[in-house]
């Protein structure tokens, strides 16, 4: 069983910053690619960053220059740093995870959304 968790969300002023968390715990055999996710009110879930288990980066271009995804290996942690925030970046963030669980040679993959966490940015 795996199980991703952030955490790190809140409420903000306009060009203010936080810090998101997405621990993914469980039997993790191997960690792959992490990415950050929001959805705004009455909108689609959309792409924010993306990291990969080398530690490469892709964002939206909305984000660039703003936010910074990083990853802890030891820790199965991936971060959003996310600064100059703006009241268009309210939403529900979602972690996603994908990679393998158990011990081997019993290993299964997964990729697996967690339950999200609301960031709020007041003009």
């Amino acid at each position: 069983q795996v199980q991703v968790a952030e955490s790190g969300g809140g409420l903000v002023q306009a060009g203010g910053s936080l810090r998101l968390s997405c621990l993914v715990s469980g039997r993790i055999y191997s960690l792959r690619g992490v990415g950050w996710y929001r959805q705004a009110p009455g909108k689609q879930r959309e792409m924010v960053a993306i990291i990969t288990q080398k530690g490469s980066a892709t964002y939206a271009d909305s984000m660039k220059g703003r936010f910074t995804i990083s990853r802890d290996n030891a820790k199965n942690t991936v971060y959003l740093q996310m600064d100059s925030l703006k009241p268009e970046d309210t939403a529900v963030y979602y972690c996603n995870a994908e990679g393998s669980h158990g011990t081997y040679p019993w290993i299964a993959d997964f990729d697996d959304w967690g339950q999200g966490t609301q960031v709020t940015v007041s003009s």
